[in-house]
This record gives structure tokens, C-alpha cells and sequence, in this order.
């Protein structure tokens, strides 16, 4: 099978050392319309789970936001304004967590006061871009969760229910689960809960994101299945009060760095090994979402993980440059180093859909692009996008590589639709990263779509490849 020539450029760059090796400098690609359809249709996830247990691998599929059929738009453009305010959020939210601080957005359009799982795309503030199906209790009742990169905890909506938003599936009824058991006040479980509390000698808990959305309830220990895998005694927030835009899904499930999201819960068996492919835009596919050491792929590059003690929840890399055209941009050293202070440094996220950067790289990471391209026709900026091109005469285009230059060597070079994307129905096209209201950097969804993502928890590495989705 021939692959497309951007993912043998990918490929390439993944295996071999940019001190050793001359990569190519541009990639061609096709421009393509966006689909006229904007109302698309749920994969059947009864037939999707797969698992390979002779690996002790375990894999769920991936949904993206937008297969729920409730999530309609107008036009395409509809549909890029409404993620764009999704994603201000989340990158405002983000900063808030960190810093402590309520950051001005940047984006002044939308300011803002061994298992697995196939992955969806979901794309609300609150909700993140992706969701998994999960079996969740005894019997298992299937729910969709949400996947969040940045969150430590794993909860539901449960009966009886107060106060929910509308979810696709029945909301879960603890009374009808044999395997549901409570978490009490005194439990060590509950100690680790940031926002815990005690009610009646249960341990209640809440959490509140960065729209206004909240989840509140008790704390208990659950059975939760994946395909044939049966995980037991998962500490999860059963919420009787839950307010949000979590487009369909039944509440949450957190794989960050902390002791209590799932990664963290089950590190005594996996060793904090996962990973996941994001399914790409406009596509039919779905993708992957793999829980286990035997989910580490050979032959991958591998970045170390750098922990931040004021956000042990968030994954972050070591970036040292960034590369147009085979061309490294001049940067200030240490533009993206993690400060001592936990300020600055480079955040891998699931529910952040554009890349920010601070906004002196920005300005010259963008002014790189544009001095290469500047033979393609300029259109107006659009949403939070500065630099964009009417492709709309265009069959194909000859673009400059986008290349990140992580610690320790590795090169990642983009498959071009990572960072030229769409935007209209009319053939415009944007680069598709923005500038950071503050120093830290955030790697997102549209930049990971399509390539493997490994996290190896026990040893601090994320490695990217060698295959591709």
C-alpha cells in the first residue's frame, strides 16, 4: 500500500537523527473542500471494542466530539468559530490552574471571564475533544466518558440525580450495580481528593472547570470495562449534581499525571504506560486510546517528561526549537523552559485543540512560515488565525515542513494537514497555531492527529511513532 506523501515524510523524520540527516524541506499537498455535510452519524462501538489479550494490550476506540449526532452546524464555518471558543476556554481554564491567576486570553475573539479504548473527538470546554465507550458497573451499563490529558479524576453522572445536563445513554444507577461500594469519610481514598468533603460518614467530592461546568457527589469504588477487560475497585465520583456542556457524555475519564486519575490508579499494573492516536479531522476513522506496557511501541522517539510540582497533572516535554522548511528559527534560549517557579515549559494536551506558544516564538515561528510561502495567495485572518491563504484556485501546493526540536535530539516534523487546516467552504486555509498570553506552551490535538503517542509514566518518557493512524 502506497502511503500519502506527507505520512512517508513523517515516518522518515520520526526515525532518524536531525544531527545525522538532511530532512526534506517541503511537502505537497492536495486542497481539499470541507465536507458539506455537517451533522455526522455515531460508529456502532458494540462492534469497535477490540482487545489483544495474548499482548496484555487493551484498546478502546476514539471518538471525536463532533460523530455525536446532537452536535449539528450551520456550515463549516460554524463549526470552526464554536471549537475556537471552546478552545479559548480551555486554554484560559489551563493557564487558571497553573498559575493560580485569571489570565486575559490572547485570543481576543473569545475572551473569557494493559487496557483500551477507541477515542471520539469531543470539542466543548468542559467536555474535551475525545471519548471512549466504557462499561461501567455490574452488570456494565455502556457510557461515553470523556478523555482528559489534564484531569486526575474519573466520575459519572448517577441516579439520584439532582441536577444533570442530557447525556446520550441512561444516567447510571448505582442502586443496580453489584459492584458499587462507597468510599468512607476516614478512607486514604479520600484524602487524596483536592475538593473532597464528609456527608453521613461518605466522602463527597467536587470538581470545577474552567466554563462554570462542576461535577459534585460521592466517592465510591467501581467496576469499570473495557472490551473483556474487567478492572475493579476504580475510585470514581458518582455525581448527583452536575452542570456542563459534556455534548452526550455520561461524565469523565482522567489520564493525567496525578495518584488518582485512571493512568495514576493503575500504575501498580501498567506501570503509568499508555497511549493513544487522535483520529484525524474529516475522516471516517477512529481512533485509539491503549492501557499497558505492551502499549509501548518499539522503534519510537522518545522525549523525556518533565514534572511540574505546582501541575503534577499535566504531562509536559522539553522543547528546545522549532524548524521551517529544514530551517531552525532563531530563538531566545530557554523560551520554553519549565522555570523553577513552575512558570513557562511545554504542556501535551489532549482537550487543547490549537498549539499556543509564547508569543515572541509565535511571532517568529509564523514570519518563518510566511517568508516561505510567500508565492501563495494571502486571505484574511480568521478566528484566532493570523496567517492564512485562498488555496481556492489551487489543485495542490508546494508548503514548507513545520518541525518541533525536543530535548535529547528528537525531530518531529507534521504531516502538513497538522498545521495548514481548512477553515471555510471556500478554500481558505490558516496556520493552525496561536500566540500564549503567557510563557507557557501548549501542544494540541490538531498538531498530535494521526500520530502515535506513547506515555512511559515509570521511566518519564513520551515517545511519538512509528506508526501513524
Amino acid at each position: 500500500m502506497l502511503l500519502p506523501l506527507f505520512f512517508f515524510f513523517f515516518l522518515l523524520h520520526l526515525h532518524l537523527s536531525s544531527s545525522s540527516i538532511s530532512f526534506p524541506d517541503f511537502q505537497i499537498i492536495d486542497v481539499l473542500q470541507p465536507p458539506l455535510t455537517v451533522t455526522e452519524t455515531l460508529p456502532d462501538f458494540n462492534s469497535t471494542h477490540f482487545s489483544d489479550e495474548s499482548n496484555s494490550k487493551y484498546t478502546l476506540r476514539l471518538l471525536h466530539r463532533d460523530k455525536f449526532p446532537s452536535v449539528t452546524y450551520r456550515n463549516h464555518n460554524h463549526r470552526l468559530h464554536a471549537r475556537m471558543r471552546r478552545d479559548t476556554d480551555r486554554v484560559s481554564a489551563i493557564l487558571r490552574r497553573i498559575s493560580g491567576k485569571v489570565v486575559a486570553s490572547s485570543d481576543s475573539r473569545y475572551e473569557v471571564n494493559d487496557f483500551g479504548s477507541d477515542v471520539v473527538s469531543g470539542m466543548d470546554q468542559g467536555s474535551g475533544e475525545y471519548f471512549v465507550r466504557i462499561g461501567v458497573g455490574s452488570p456494565p451499563r455502556d457510557q461515553y466518558m470523556v478523555i482528559d490529558s489534564g484531569s486526575d479524576m474519573v466520575w459519572v453522572q448517577c441516579q439520584p440525580c439532582k441536577l444533570c445536563y442530557k447525556q446520550s445513554d441512561p444516567v447510571f444507577d448505582p442502586a443496580k450495580s453489584g459492584s458499587y461500594t462507597g468510599v468512607s469519610c476516614g478512607s486514604s481514598v479520600c484524602d487524596r481528593i483536592e475538593n473532597s468533603g464528609c456527608h453521613s460518614g461518605g466522602c463527597r467530592y467536587e470538581v470545577m472547570y474552567g466554563d462554570g461546568s462542576y461535577t459534585k457527589g460521592t466517592l465510591a469504588l467501581e467496576t469499570l470495562t473495557f472490551a473483556k477487560t474487567v478492572v475493579r475497585n476504580v475510585a470514581m465520583g458518582c455525581g448527583h449534581r452536575n452542570r456542563g456542556m459534556f455534548i452526550g457524555a455520561a461524565g469523565l475519564l482522567g489520564i493525567g499525571g496525578g495518584s488518582m486519575s485512571f493512568v495514576g490508579q493503575l500504575s501498580g499494573q501498567t506501570g503509568g504506560a499508555f497511549g493513544y492516536c487522535l483520529v484525524s479531522r474529516g475522516t471516517e476513522s477512529t481512533g485509539s486510546l491503549v492501557f499497558g506496557r505492551e502499549a509501548l511501541p518499539v522503534g519510537a522517539s522518545w522525549v523525556p517528561l518533565v514534572r511540574n510540582p505546582r501541575a503534577p497533572s499535566f504531562y509536559y516535554v522539553g522543547l528546545k526549537g522549532l524548524g521551517v522548511g529544514g530551517i531552525r528559527i532563531p530563538l531566545p534560549d530557554g523560551i520554553f523552559d519549565l522555570t523553577e517557579t513552575g512558570d513557562g515549559g511545554v504542556v501535551m494536551d489532549t482537550g487543547t485543540a490549537v498549539t499556543r506558544l509564547p508569543t515572541g516564538a509565535y511571532a517568529a515561528f509564523r514570519d518563518g512560515f510566511k517568508s516561505q510561502t510567500a508565492n501563495l495567495p494571502r486571505a484574511s485572518g480568521v478566528s484566532i488565525f493570523d496567517t492564512c491563504y485562498d488555496l481556492s484556485g489551487f489543485v495542490s501546493v508546494r508548503v514548507p515542513t513545520v518541525s518541533f526540536y525536543f530535548t535529547e535530539g528528537p525531530v518531529l516534523t507534521l504531516p502538513a494537514r497538522n498545521f495548514l487546516m481548512p477553515v471555510d467552504d471556500s478554500g481558505t486555509y490558516c496556520f493552525a497555531f496561536a500566540a500564549s498570553p503567557t510563557g507557557l506552551s501548549i501542544i494540541g490535538n490538531i498538531q498530535q492527529e494521526g500520530i502515535q503517542v506513547s506515555f512511559d509514566g515509570a521511566n518519564g518518557f513520551v515517545g511519538f511513532g512509528p506508526n501513524v493512524c
